[in-house]
């Protein structure tokens, strides 16, 4: 029996074309960029080409994209970037201020807690029982030093959207910067950075069939922002080190195909996902929990609390590809998210996160579905 891959977030294989795509930048062209002779310049095409695929799932101008690692840079100089422009420290106003998300993911959460560490005021703003983080809540704890807020646009866990356009016009007009982590919504569901008025936006190539390590940052035009990197300058100077070519040639690749079949995918999805929902209902019952079941965020992301462990689960569906909870010290994000909405250790450790792709079929979900009922026995 083959594996079932149904925990998409981490396990997302890339697509053929993308390995196509990148094929003859490990050999062919192996050139710099920045080199002055013609096959450098091909290369140099290639990555401003790639820009534009992602520039335009995104809804931004390419000169407004910097490409980075992965998802966990782009967070990171999206936010230390930022602090590196405003690190006054005001005797009457206090230390900067910023706000963050009980629920963002790690790349978000410990770079603002590092800037905590370097001297600023970090507060952490909570969410409700499901998932959902209210603008209202950030607003009445905005402060005259507050210089950054932080929310992702869906989250990763739970799949739920977030209101980052409400909380984006509400910091327009008192000058506080937005950065979003959109790392789990890119490819998945339809972004257009205009109008979500955000000033920093991550996103990572391996969320939608791309290469690991390879990123990207929208950063709105004419902001200021800073290196967290240095050595040779590239990407408009907020980036320093040689590009790594074949990544971004794939990102590219895979955000020209998510951008395609984008809207067809996401019915695709919730598709399967109430699918899985609906079998898991139908032969559990009350037994399962659904976290988050009606939410209008991510169309191929659950949660659910299972009848036994989770680890059993694991060890007797063993062909199926999923996510559990670590909750040692210290706990990983699910066991974070879940803490964050009031799960018990004991009920976190019964959750698995299930979230289906591209290539899933209503076959495999309905496999999944009785390998998770008998596992649950």
């Amino acid at each position: 029996m083959s594996l079932i891959y149904l925990d998409f977030n981490r396990t997302t294989p890339m697509a053929p074309s993308v390995i196509e795509a990148m094929q003859p930048y490990w050999s062919t062209h192996f050139m710099l960029p920045t080199q002055s002779h013609v096959h450098a310049s091909a290369v140099n095409e290639a990555i401003e080409s790639a820009r534009e695929s992602v520039a335009f799932l995104i809804g931004c101008e390419p000169f407004e994209l910097v490409f980075t690692s992965g998802g966990t840079e782009a967070n990171n100089l999206g936010i230390l970037g930022a602090a590196e422009c405003d690190r006054t420290y005001d005797p009457v106003e206090g230390p900067p201020h910023l706000l963050i998300s009980t629920i963002e993911h790690d790349a978000a959460m410990q770079a603002a807690l590092q800037l905590g560490r370097m001297g600023w005021d970090v507060e952490l703003v909570p969410c409700d029982s499901n998932g959902h983080v209210d603008a209202d809540e950030f607003e009445k704890r905005f402060r005259e030093s507050t210089q950054l807020v932080c929310l992702q646009l869906a989250n990763h866990v739970l799949g739920t959207d977030q209101p980052v356009q409400e909380l984006a016009d509400r910091c327009r007009h008192r000058g506080i910067r937005v950065h979003c982590d959109a790392t789990s919504a890119a490819g998945k569901i339809p972004i257009d950075v205009t109008q979500l008025g955000v000033d920093t936006l991550a996103i990572s190539a391996h969320k939608m069939y791309g290469p690991k390590g390879s990123g990207a940052l929208f950063v709105r035009r004419g902001l200021e922002l800073k290196p967290i990197l240095f050595g040779e300058s590239r990407e408009m100077g907020l980036r320093a080190g040689s590009e790594n070519v074949p990544a971004i040639v794939g990102f590219g690749c895979a955000a020209s195909m998510a951008g395609k079949c984008i809207n067809d995918a996401h019915e695709t999805l919730r598709e399967l996902r109430s699918r899985l929902i609906d079998g898991l209902r139908t032969n559990l019952g009350d037994n399962v929990t659904i976290f988050a079941e009606h939410n209008d965020g991510l169309p191929n992301t659950v949660t659910v609390q299972m009848p036994v462990e989770a680890k059993r689960i694991q060890k007797a569906a063993r062909h199926l590809v999923l996510a559990s909870a670590q909750s040692e010290s210290p706990p990983d994000e699910m066991t974070r998210v879940l803490r964050a909405i009031g799960c018990t250790d004991k009920q976190i450790g019964r959750c698995i996160r299930v979230s289906v792709g591209w290539t899933t079929s209503r076959d495999q979900i309905d496999r999944a579905v009785n390998l998770l009922t008998e596992a649950s026995d």
